[in-house]
């Protein structure tokens, strides 16, 4: 790895948008399925360990770690990308919340699990299978959850001996300390052709599957978040800290928080950290969703899914909500640390592995789209992912390998000295948490349904390229198809997919994704041909 790429955690996040994309990306191109180097020993390799596993929900990697854009402020998270392995490359499996989070925590590909909508539980469909904190429950842990782990409405009984706050009772006892922020709307061109504009009245909350009202919005805590579902879940984990500091069991403790997910919230200190005025929309800001001709119409839904639904998005209101969403992020950062101070007063920090990650990306305007729904860009499907091991050589440094969140599981197993149980996917990150810089040839791949029963659209990204097919699993590129050079085109500005001096590298991207849906028909996966 070249002095310049190793320097990089230190970039000015002043630098533009091309500067820094083209900073961090790849300097290989591993397009091959390959294998993974040959395992080196575990950092730690110790059944003592214990594991505290972080999540946070729609958090892009706008971390002032990962040279934020749009300067956000990530004091905590960045100590920690400081002090453990910090994943520039990782990608999620699939841009929506329960697939993703299925996919990860069962440690296998969306194609296998078949949860590919917000309304399938994994534990319905595989009543067999042993989740990540399941595992650790059956091997002397002690396991406990406390806010947004599965998804919301969705949990895995069999994986927690205890759970504290759980964000699927909250409605029950709704916060009410905070208020409505109301941005004054400014001008807005009329739709495209084929984009629904504003409905002539809002829909009853009944019939209204997005639940605009709720999720459109921006929401002020008026007060610093006590009581708050955010600040109540990093209490009850300070207090499990607190309790187990002598623990006679190693523990599993996950902690989720739900921001920056719709509705952007925040205390009024974070909102007053950011100065709208002075965020920089994407270079390829859209009122409305919006495809270049260049690019297939199915790479961007119609509507938007969580923020400026059915509406569309002055400049000013696009830096408003943007600055909003930077405040829940700082919100989720403040309350991360809460966490992992505590960890270090309870004298627990070289005895336990961190993990930090989101579960999945976000698109905050570019080409018009505020969401994480549908979005195979590099923005929908990349996600932060910080991994702190007790004594892995490589804590400090940051990894430029492409990974996937797929990897998280034989990763904490592999730390704690199990052995990897059969069916289980993805590969141990362990040789680059010792070697950030080690061989590693394997590509990353996330995939799309619209109807959460067929595959709509495949992603292969490598450390050079990102190709996309769309159309069912089976049926290549029968929508159309993308192609970037992430090295020279950071932004996916220029589609490459019909360009004859790339013919040959789509053809090799979409034979991997072939043998990537023929390997989960095999295993028994839903790797279905969408028909209609």
């Amino acid at each position: 790895m070249s002095k310049e790429i190793q320097g990089e955690p230190g970039a000015s996040p002043k630098a533009s948008r091309r500067q820094f994309l083209a900073r961090v990306a790849g300097t290989a191109a591993a397009v091959s399925l390959g294998t993974v180097a040959e395992a080196s020993p575990t950092p730690a390799g110790s059944k003592n360990l214990n594991v505290l596993w972080i999540m946070s929900d729609d958090m892009a990697a706008e971390l002032s770690c990962y040279g934020s854009l749009a300067r956000a402020r990530t004091p905590h998270l960045d100590r920690l990308a400081s002090e453990g392995v910090r994943f520039d490359r990782n990608y999620c499996q699939f841009p929506l919340c329960n697939p993703s989070r299925s996919s990860l925590l069962s440690g296998r590909k969306p194609t296998v699990t078949g949860v590919l909508g917000n309304r399938t539980d994994f534990r319905t469909a595989h009543p067999d299978w042993v989740s990540l904190p399941q595992f650790f429950r059956e091997h002397g842990y002690s396991t406990y959850r406390t806010g947004k782990i599965f998804h919301g409405g969705i949990d895995d009984p069999k994986a927690w001996d205890e759970v504290g706050f759980d964000e699927t009772k909250a409605a029950a006892h709704p916060f009410s300390a905070e208020h409505v922020m109301h941005i004054a709307p400014g001008p807005v061109p009329p739709p495209p052709p084929g984009i629904p504009g504003p409905p002539s009245t809002p829909p009853p909350p009944a019939t209204d599957p997005d639940h605009a009202a709720n999720s459109d919005r921006i929401v002020v805590v008026e007060n610093d978040g006590t009581g708050h579902p955010e600040n109540h879940s990093a209490d009850l984990a300070i207090d499990y800290l607190r309790k187990h500091r002598q623990g006679q069991k190693p523990f599993f403790l996950a902690v989720g928080f739900s921001k920056p997910h719709s509705p952007p919230t925040a205390p009024q200190h974070f909102f007053d950290q950011y100065d709208a005025d002075k965020i920089d929309l994407p270079v390829n800001f859209a009122p409305w969703p919006t495809v270049a001709s260049d690019i297939p119409a199915a790479a961007i839904r119609k509507q938007n899914a969580d923020l400026f639904i059915r509406r569309g998005a002055s400049e000013h209101e696009a830096k408003e909500v943007t600055r909003a969403y930077l405040a829940s992020v700082s919100w989720a950062d403040w309350n991360i640390g809460r966490v992992l101070d505590e960890l270090d007063r309870s004298g627990l920090r070289d005895t336990t592995v961190v993990v930090f990650v989101a579960d999945h990306g976000y698109q905050l305007g570019e080409r018009g789209k505020w969401s994480k729904a549908g979005s195979l860009f590099e923005l929908g499907t990349r996600v932060p992912l910080i991994l702190r091991a007790p004594g892995a050589s490589g804590n400090g440094r940051s990894c430029y390998r492409t990974v996937e969140s797929l990897d998280l599981y034989p990763t904490l197993l592999e730390l704690c000295g199990f052995p990897r149980p059969a069916g289980l996917e993805g590969a141990s990150l362990s040789p680059l948490l010792n070697d950030p810089d080690a061989a590693w040839d394997r590509p990353a791949f996330s995939i799309w349904s619209e109807d959460g029963s067929s595959i709509h659209g495949t992603a292969i990204r490598t450390e050079r390229y990102r190709y996309v097919e769309f159309g069912g699993a089976r049926e290549g590129a029968k929508r159309g198809a993308m192609l970037f050079d992430e090295r020279a085109d950071p932004l996916e500005l220029v589609n490459l997919a019909d360009h004859p001096t790339h013919a040959r590298i789509r053809v090799d991207l979409s034979a991997k994704i072939e043998q990537y849906h023929a390997a989960s028909a095999s295993s028994g996966g839903s790797s279905s041909t969408e028909h209609g």
